[in-house]
């Protein structure tokens, strides 16, 4: 059974890295979950991510596809939902990967986060361009009728860094009804150990940044 999975997880793993960005993220609309199908540019999907709901703890799972017939990854909050939360990354065989944590009160007002590898060290930042935008789509968010046009008014953007400061790639909502829409574009070259890690650190960051507006 262990090298089915392992092989299932392998599989993911160089389908990443052949991946042909920009990676686009689209919500699904009308479902009772929060949840969104990743594909690259030649629109091949790379993964279905569903967050379990009424949960004390964020429990995310990663699927090979909508089918949800084959579980890829999971990530788990580490304490209940606050702003120093840690998010792990496991594998199908449960084996910690590496994980994503919010970077305390600083996320109040401009997210912040950091991507750790399987040894707890931090290999990337992400950080928010322009908060003035999700205050201008949370604000706009509330007036009625207008709330509709929230999705192509303001556009939140996530620049991610290397620990030298140089930016390696950038998540960007895209002007969408509803607002579920977003692009993972590639800045810079990005060595293959990190873009699996990459990419589910991303994914976990837009399910929490989205809820906030």
């Amino acid at each position: 059974m262990e090298e089915i999975i392992d092989n299932v997880t392998s599989t993911w793993g160089q389908k990443v890295l052949d991946v042909q960005f920009p990676v686009h993220f689209v919500f699904h609309i009308g479902t009772m979950s929060n949840d969104f199908t990743a594909h690259d540019e030649r629109n091949n999907t790379l993964a279905y991510v569903r967050q379990k709901m009424f949960k004390f703890k964020e429990d995310v799972i990663v699927f090979s596809d909508d089918t949800r017939s084959k579980e890829l990854f999971r990530i788990r909050a580490d304490r209940w939902i606050d702003f120093n939360a840690n998010y792990s990354i496991f594998d199908a065989s449960g084996t910690f990967t590496g994980s994503v944590g919010r970077k305390g009160m600083r996320s109040l007002w401009k997210a912040n986060y950091g991507i750790f590898d399987a040894d707890k060290n931090k290999e990337y930042d992400i950080s928010e361009e322009n908060p003035w935008a999700k205050v201008g789509d949370t604000l706009l968010g509330e007036v009625p009728v207008l709330s509709f046009f929230t999705g192509y008014l303001f556009n939140p953007k996530y620049l991610v860094k290397d620990l030298n400061g140089r930016p390696v790639a950038r998540l960007s909502k895209v002007s969408s009804l509803f607002g579920r829409k977003f692009m993972l574009e590639q800045l810079e070259t990005i060595p293959n150990e990190d873009i699996e890690r990459m990419i589910l650190s991303l994914m976990m960051m837009i399910l929490l940044e989205r809820r906030r507006g």
